[in-house]
């Protein structure tokens, strides 16, 4: 097989799994390890794809592209459901908890209609909705007002002084991507600097992101991996991803879909 070929089988493969390992590369095509590393280049060269540890994930969008919350929803829904499930388990009565932006933590919302005086306190019109949607006279939702970002976040100076002012037991925080070098990112910048006030006023970090999110990096970095005291994910990530997340964060919780 010519190198173009193999690179282009190798492409078609990433694009079908969103990322290979090298080890795999070199079972299924009978060549050498620095054969397929120099194949992967070629590809992350042209921009196809990028280069990880290990191997190669499709080439994802600019660092600052922000897909709205609708686009998101759609994605791992049955992974965000069970993360979502997981951290529910985590929520007792009379605690005042936070919930920045995000599609999980969305989720995690419409599983709270049954904890006795609790308090939410959170910048995402989503999940303000579905707290509103199912009220109960004893729960209090605290929403900031702010500058409204494509995630249907608020933002901004207005967000983060109301959020200053508070004090939270636990922040459970969706992310745009995590990786052992960047931290946990946003691509927006306003919503890193809201987030960065929601670890401050929280006792407790729980940080919710499916597999997809590994090696997605934004713009900005809200937190080092160090700062979680609690991941939780799903069963998709990576033996790697796992050992490299571990060896940072409190404590990885990995959940099965279904």
């Amino acid at each position: 097989m010519l190198a173009q070929q193999r690179q282009s089988a190798i492409l078609d493969l990433i694009r079908q799994r969103g990322g290979v390992r090298v080890s795999h590369l070199v079972s299924r095509f009978g060549v050498s390890d620095m054969t397929i590393r120099r194949d992967l280049e070629v590809l992350a060269e042209r921009g196809l794809v990028d280069k990880v540890h290990g191997g190669a994930t499709l080439a994802g969008p600019g660092s600052a592209e922000e897909p709205g919350f609708a686009a998101k929803s759609i994605r791992q829904q049955a992974e965000k459901r069970c993360i979502a499930e997981r951290a529910a388990t985590m929520v007792e009565p009379g605690m005042a908890i936070a919930l920045s932006a995000g599609t999980t933590t969305a989720a995690l919302a419409t599983l709270l209609s049954d904890v006795r005086g609790l308090t939410v306190v959170t910048n995402s019109i989503p999940v303000a909705d579905a707290l509103y949607q199912n009220p109960r006279a004893d729960q209090t939702v605290v929403l900031t007002g702010g500058i409204r970002t494509p995630s249907d976040a608020l933002t901004g100076p207005v967000a983060e002084a109301a959020i200053s002012s508070l004090n939270v037991d636990l922040l459970f925080l969706g992310v745009h991507g995590l990786s052992p070098r960047t931290g946990f990112t946003t691509p927006n910048l306003l919503e890193a600097g809201v987030n960065r006030c929601l670890i401050g006023a929280a006792r407790r970090l729980v940080v919710l992101a499916d597999h997809t999110k590994w090696e997605t990096i934004g713009i900005a970095t809200i937190a080092p991996l160090a700062a979680a005291d609690v991941l939780i994910t799903d069963v998709g990530l990576p033996a790697e991803a796992r050992t490299a997340i571990g060896e940072q964060v409190g404590e990885l919780v990995v959940v099965e879909a279904g």
